[in-house]
């Protein structure tokens, strides 16, 4: 399924845990140490430098670009450590993460909160998505190198839909269809 990002409450709403989905438009691109200093802003009630508000952000931090590239590997980095940070970000309006591996229970809750979805990317396409993002540009903190906030301009990038805003999961549903009922 093609969706256009930003993507509206409307479109998570209807996506499913499962989905295959080919990602066309901007986002945002950030990891830990960005996270960390857009919640302390928020903590210290100061605004964040761009708005969350029905956007996406893409857990990775791309390698430098070679010459003749937007940009470098640009492959999904481990959610759950943007867990502690992800409520405050869903509550002011983020519509949709994007990473890899399985989100806490604080998260989910509050993605179906707030009508958000998780999507993955396979670790170890970071070449692949590379070839997706068509422009590139730094947004703020520039000093944390690949960790800065980037804003990124993708191209039928492929994803998939880990956890629905009805909190369906898709890790849950997929140990539960393997699970064997021990008898005696």
């Amino acid at each position: 399924m093609k969706i256009t990002l930003p993507m509206d409450k409307n479109t998570a709403a209807a996506l499913t845990a499962g989905d295959n989905l080919l990602l066309t438009g901007a986002l945002y691109v950030a990891r830990d140490a960005a996270h960390k200093r857009l919640i302390t802003l928020l903590d210290n009630g100061e605004p964040l430098p761009f708005s969350v508000v029905g956007e996406t952000i893409y857990y990775a931090g791309p390698s430098p670009a070679p010459a003749g590239r937007v940009i470098g590997s640009a492959g999904p980095t481990t959610s759950g450590r943007m867990d502690k940070y992800t409520p405050a970000l869903l509550d002011l309006g983020l519509v949709c993460t994007i990473g890899k591996g399985a989100r806490s229970a604080a998260v989910v809750d509050s993605m179906v909160k707030n009508g958000a979805v998780y999507l993955g990317v396979t670790g170890g396409a970071a070449a692949l998505v590379a070839n997706c993002v068509k422009r590139s540009e730094v947004v703020c903190y520039e000093d944390l190198g690949p960790e800065a906030v980037r804003r990124i301009w993708v191209k039928d990038m492929p994803a998939v839909v880990l956890v629905d805003s009805h909190g369906n999961d898709l890790y849950a549903i997929g140990r539960a269809q393997y699970e064997i009922p021990f008898v005696e």
